[in-house]
């Protein structure tokens, strides 16, 4: 009979042995399941990051109004710095506290003179667009992109005082050049829309995914109570020869 207890015995070890494998199999089996789930994730996030857009700082527009406002010459004269009688009561304060930022130091990327030959204009650009500086040509926005440049360059000019040099920004028509000039570059926008908008619509200012440009300046002629801006977008660009600037 100890023989029969013996059998029984080996047997036992036997049937724990094989379970003993097959819970070890099985451990297996599920730990490689859970790496394989691991990795999937990983390279999941792995392809997400690759598919999203690196991001880029985003320049914040500083003001509540757009450039170039002013009261309607009056007999003749000129209005003075700070009459805006288009503007809404509760921004003057803002308004009157926004300090321009420092004028940037000349740099042969900056735009220097912008041509719109259906309506006649040739005039130099500035940096800044407050009081003093459009009273000089066309002024750039600072902190807007640069000729060329990915993003959004406004420009604005006065249309009734100081050369109304945007008086007849009204007469563009989708396809009109815009041709801006640097110091070794001209650059060609085209025209894509003409719109009204109202003072406070800064909107227009914000940048753009490509090179384009927008011009602003008062509107009606001499009424002043709303913005005409022009949007455009790139199309070629040209390096200067040293007789064409």
């Amino acid at each position: 009979s100890w023989r029969q207890h013996l059998n029984r015995f080996l047997l036992i070890i036997e049937i724990a042995a094989i379970i003993g494998l097959i819970s070890i199999i099985f451990s297996l089996w599920q730990t490689q399941q859970e790496l394989n789930q691991e990795l999937a994730q990983v390279q999941h996030n792995q392809s997400q990051a690759l598919a999203l857009p690196t991001p880029t700082a985003t320049p914040v527009i500083d003001v509540v109004i757009l450039p170039s406002g002013h009261k309607p010459p009056v007999d003749g004269r000129p209005p003075e710095p700070g009459e805006a009688g288009e503007i809404p009561a509760h921004l003057l304060p803002a308004i009157n506290a926004y300090v321009p930022p420092p004028i940037p130091t000349p740099a042969p990327e900056q735009a220097r003179r912008i041509q719109i030959p259906a309506i006649g204009v040739d005039s130099p650009i500035v940096q800044g667009d407050d009081w003093e500086q459009l009273k000089k040509g066309v002024g750039q926005h600072i902190g807007t992109a640069q000729p060329g440049q990915k993003g959004n360059l406004v420009l604005s000019a006065h249309n009734d005082i100081y050369g109304e040099i945007f008086r007849h920004l009204d007469k563009l028509s989708p396809g009109d050049e815009i041709i801006i000039s640097t110091e070794r570059t001209t650059y060609t926008y085209i025209v894509r829309k003409i719109q009204v908008v109202e003072p406070t619509d800064v909107w227009v200012m914000a940048p753009t995914e490509h090179a384009s440009a927008t011009l602003i300046s008062c509107y009606p002629y001499r009424v002043n109570t709303k913005r005409i801006v022009v949007f455009a977008d790139l199309a070629s660009e040209m390096e200067n020869t040293p007789s064409s600037y």
